[in-house]
Parts: C-alpha cells; structure tokens; sequence
C-alpha cells in the first residue's frame, strides 16, 4: 500500500505513520512522557493504533507526531501530538493538527476535542476551553485508565468543523 504523502520544498513530508514508524514514535512521544508532558504509550498500543498515527517525516527520521482517535459518531479527539525538540517552532505541529482536523472532517466528524498541557497551542488553531464535565462518558473511559486520574491538569478543548 503506498504512503499518503505531502512534500514541501525542503524534503520534509506529512503522511500516514507505517509500522516502520512507530518506534521513533514511542520515542518522541517518551520525551515529552518522562517530563510529565504529555501521557505514555506502549510501542504495543503504538502497534496497535498506527492508523491514527501522522507523521512529519525528513529522510526517514520521524520529527513530530500525531494522532487522531475516532471516539463516536460525532467525535474525535486529538492525541500524542509530539514534536522532537530540535524541531520545534517550525510549524510541524500546527500542520500536523490542521491535517487531522481535514480527515476529521472527510470522515464526517463535527467535533474533535483534545487534552493538553499545552492549551495556547490549540487556542491558536481555534479551538475554545471547555470543561471536563462537557466529554461525554466514552471519554472517561480511557481517563480512568490514566495513572494521573482523578487528579487531571489537563485542559479540555474542543473545536466544530
């Protein structure tokens, strides 16, 4: 199966993550996870989940990540955006949240949320705070999971496509 890509002038691409991927992305995303950044993931829910995997990619070397997880029919959240460090401030991260919210919307999605440490990020791309309480409850599945629950910092926020 070929790679949906993009190319910009400089070599570097957008595309879909493959299994080729997903330890560099455990990698970026175990960066930010051992400073309390940004929440763990296992290379087997990586495995797991690679179709919702984007990367931004240069030669090969994974530089920033992202995934978005279709939780319902009228929901999707934003998760494990990751940049490597080197490679912040370039814009990765913005194109990689502008690219899931586009899929978000091709597959008929009016929503997608995300939890963050980071919120002035997504303010940026327009998306608004909102309160924990508004997620509905396939949500808090996976917070219970969560090592940091019931004692969350993340902030909730929501864009409508």
């Amino acid at each position: 199966m070929a790679k949906r890509k993009s190319v910009s002038a400089n070599g570097v691409l957008l595309r879909h993550a493959t299994v080729d991927d997903a330890e560099q992305i455990q990698k970026l995303i175990m960066n930010y996870a051992r400073k309390n950044e940004m929440l763990p993931r296992s290379l087997n829910a990586i495995y797991e989940q690679i179709r919702e995997f984007m990367v931004v990619e240069k030669k090969g070397v994974v530089l920033a990540c992202v995934s978005l997880h279709v939780c319902w029919n009228d929901l999707a959240e934003i998760r494990s955006l990751a940049v490597a460090p080197r490679h912040k401030n370039k814009g990765y991260g913005s194109k990689l949240v502008r690219q899931a919210l586009k899929e978000a919307g091709e597959l008929g999605l009016p929503k997608v949320f995300t939890l963050t440490y980071k919120p002035e990020f997504f303010e940026k791309l327009d998306f608004e705070r909102i309160a924990m309480s508004e997620l509905p409850n396939k949500v808090w599945a996976d917070c219970i999971k969560c090592v940091h629950f019931p004692n969350c910092n993340e902030v909730a926020l929501i864009t409508e496509l």
